[in-house]
């Protein structure tokens, strides 16, 4: 026997539809509101998860790096906006000092992260992480195409470096060089 259904019933199954179409209009709007007024750029490490700055950890590779720039004609000094490298994740969690260096006729001045571990081995670990992390997936897509990296092993700290030789001042190059002075360095995978 079929149910029969009453004039309201029949209004009350035929605005479901049109209810729920319009209750996933508005959901997709609020969504996309939403996104809206999220930050551009990298998501990862989302912001508020950077570790404490390194200290007394990186003052020797600190000090070691300012004066292989220096010996390259270029000054390395503290930064003057806040800076972090993708990185993968035992440098994502490591503390780290960050340097500055000015390239002449390049508007942004360029970046060297060193990161500091609790061994020599564990900077080891860490270096050949991020190597790895560069050179693949999410980690190499965070660059363009044609980023030399610079990733060297000094003492119980990890140095990084990397830069574009598209369109940068040709002086850019004397910063991976003087940091090639500095630890050993860390091979990045093919």
């Amino acid at each position: 026997m079929a149910t029969r259904l009453t004039p309201g019933a029949r209004l009350a199954l035929g605005a479901r539809p049109l209810g729920s179409v319009l209750a996933l209009t508005v959901a997709v709007g609020l969504i996309a509101a939403g996104c809206a007024t999220r930050p551009k750029g990298p998501t990862y490490p989302p912001a508020g998860v950077t570790p404490p700055p390194a200290g007394v950890a990186t003052d020797a590779t600190r000090a070691a790096v300012i004066g292989a720039l220096a010996a390259a004609g270029l000054q390395g000094t503290d930064p003057q906006q806040a800076y972090r490298p993708p990185e993968g994740a035992w440098f994502a969690a490591a503390p780290r000092t960050i340097v500055q260096v000015s390239v002449p006729n390049e508007p942004t001045p360029r970046f060297v992260a060193i990161y500091a571990f609790g061994s020599a081995a564990d900077a080891a670990t860490a270096a050949a992480d991020e190597a790895t992390y560069v050179s693949r997936g999410p980690g190499k897509v965070m660059f363009p195409n044609d980023t030399r990296f610079t990733i060297r092993v000094s003492g119980a700290t990890a140095i990084f470096f990397a830069w574009s030789p598209g369109g940068a001042d040709p002086r850019a190059a004397a910063i991976e060089d003087a940091l090639d002075t500095i630890g050993t360095g860390v091979a990045i995978p093919a």
